[in-house]
């Protein structure tokens, strides 16, 4: 950009010079930082503030008066922080991504314990798998029905400040339960308090968080964060089962509560919304401007509103129902109900919760390769490898258990590679199919049919294993519908149907 401004008498006009301020007058110069009449100029960095207003130094927008036109109020702290580190090529939203995996991390383990919890419980209340398995149900319809909703609140109150009360809800939740002694208590905390606080701290966080701090690397950078939760399952479980097995199911519940309030204190200090709020634009971006956000006038209603028109597009069914597929055959039937189906057959949970260790490794590269690959590769070809592969995994899994635990080794390897590798991809194609602007709220919905998925399989497997004292037809049913997703996503942005052109990104935002 080839012309400045001069703010002369109050008055600014573009001319080939730097900024001048005459009479009482201030003149910007080459030095960095110039104060002279109580006004401070910063010329190496994106604002410029004289007398009260403030200057946008590449001409996007100005602030006269104390009158806001779309710009944050930047931590001074932060700032200097974030301009220190760019200064020596580290882009703060490498901290921001920091910060979000190491909250994922930590949701995904406390979503990850019913499954080593379901025994004790049993053994201890003599509640029903089936009564176990409807909390849990609860719990993952409220965390898949919160996403979309939680995408557009923070529109309104920010990313951390979401991020610290969800954190709060969901220790309190889980250390509630310690106290509980009849099964309704467990449906409330567990179910209800429990998944709430975990809407928030989802796959729609991450999507979010990706795609306002980062314009290059998102795929990698999104398959990290997903993968966040596979190392949740590595950090937590086996921990979690052998506390559970010496101390106590209540103990480890206490240990998850811990770990929840002891990251919140780093995320309210250092996590922040938007990149422009340390005077940053997004990782990757070499534009002029700095990005900002219209706020939306109802959180509701514009939720509902891209739900609607959203469920107007066949690829938003493809999407829905394959998610649908994915959350059935995850975290509703292998997360909740595999240390169980171990423990069927004489395996010792500790050693069972090796196994779920074992998978989180390996969809922990599993998914960081997926994120790479899906910013290089077809991703409707990737989204069927996966599916693919993990139904033949699911199949395979009943008869696994006659191998003994080297069997269940290998299930393991082969299906932690893509337990959730689906993710990249998937947010990519929302991303093409809606618009960059609404991948929170659409993807929000569709993390919403991966958690009804799970929902129905978490019951449904509890309700078979109640009635049969076998998770054989739900291992069995769950690897045919993966089958059937495979080729359903090669079907994604093919043929649109009538009226899907007429929906863009601007409507649903609207």
């Amino acid at each position: 950009m080839n012309k400045s401004l001069i703010l002369v008498n109050e008055s600014l006009i573009l001319a080939d010079e730097p900024f001048i301020l005459a009479n009482k007058s201030l003149i910007l110069a080459d030095e960095p930082l110039i104060l002279v009449n109580e006004s401070l100029i910063l010329a190496d960095e994106p604002f410029i503030l004289v007398n009260e207003s403030l200057i946008l130094a590449d001409e996007s927008f100005i602030l006269v008066n104390k009158f806001l036109n779309l710009l944050p109020t930047p931590h001074p702290l932060l700032m200097s922080l974030a301009s220190f580190l760019a200064r020596r090529s580290f882009h703060y939203g490498w901290i921001v991504a920091g910060l979000t995996f190491l909250a994922l991390l930590v949701a995904a383990g406390i979503r990850s314990a019913p499954g080593v919890f379901i025994v004790p419980l049993e053994q201890e209340f003599g509640w029903s798998r089936a009564t176990i398995s409807l909390a849990i149900s609860i719990n993952l319809v409220l965390y898949g029905l919160i996403g979309p909703f939680a995408a557009t609140v923070m529109e309104r109150i920010g990313i951390r400040r979401m991020m610290v009360f969800s954190l709060a809800v969901i220790a309190l939740g889980v250390g509630l339960t310690t106290l509980m002694s009849a099964s309704w208590q467990l449906v409330l905390l567990w179910g209800v308090v429990v998944g709430s606080g975990s809407g928030v701290i989802a796959l729609v966080l991450g999507a979010i968080v990706v795609n306002r701090w980062f314009s290059e690397k998102r795929g990698l950078v999104l398959g990290i964060l997903t993968a966040s939760t596979a190392t949740g399952q590595l950090v937590f479980l086996p921990m979690l089962a052998s506390v559970a097995d010496r101390f106590g199911w209540r103990t480890a519940a206490l240990a998850l509560t811990g770990a929840a309030l002891l990251i919140i204190p780093a995320i309210a200090a250092f996590m922040r919304d938007r990149p422009a709020d340390v005077g940053l634009r997004p990782f990757g971006d070499n534009s002029e401007t700095v990005e900002t956000s219209q706020p939306r006038a109802n959180s509701i209603a514009s939720t509902l509103n891209a739900l609607w028109l959203g469920m107007r597009k066949r690829d938003f069914w493809l999407l829905f129902g394959s998610f649908f597929i994915c959350g059935a055959s995850t975290n509703g039937l292998i997360g909740t109900h595999l240390i169980p189906a171990c423990i069927d057959h004489g395996i010792p949970e500790v050693k069972a919760a090796g196994l779920l260790a074992i998978m989180g490794l390996f969809d922990f590269f599993g998914t960081t390769m997926s994120g790479w690959l899906s910013d290089r590769w077809n991703n409707r070809y990737l989204l069927c490898w996966y599916y693919g592969l993990r139904g033949l995994s699911l199949i395979f899994l009943p008869f696994s258990f006659n191998f003994s635990f080297y069997g269940l080794s290998i299930f393991a390897v082969f299906y932690g590679l893509d337990w959730i590798a689906t993710v990249p991809p998937t947010v990519r194609l929302v991303a093409n199919t809606f618009g960059k602007e609404n991948v929170g709220v659409m993807f929000g919905w569709i993390v919403a049919g991966h958690q009804l998925g799970a929902a129905t399989a978490a019951f449904g497997a509890g309700v078979l294993r109640t009635s049969t004292g076998s998770y054989l037809q739900a291992f069995i049913l769950s690897g045919i519908l993966c089958l059937i997703a495979a080729v359903g996503v090669l079907q994604i942005g093919q043929t649109p149907t009538k009226g899907d052109s007429q929906l863009s990104s601007v409507t649903l935002n609207s």
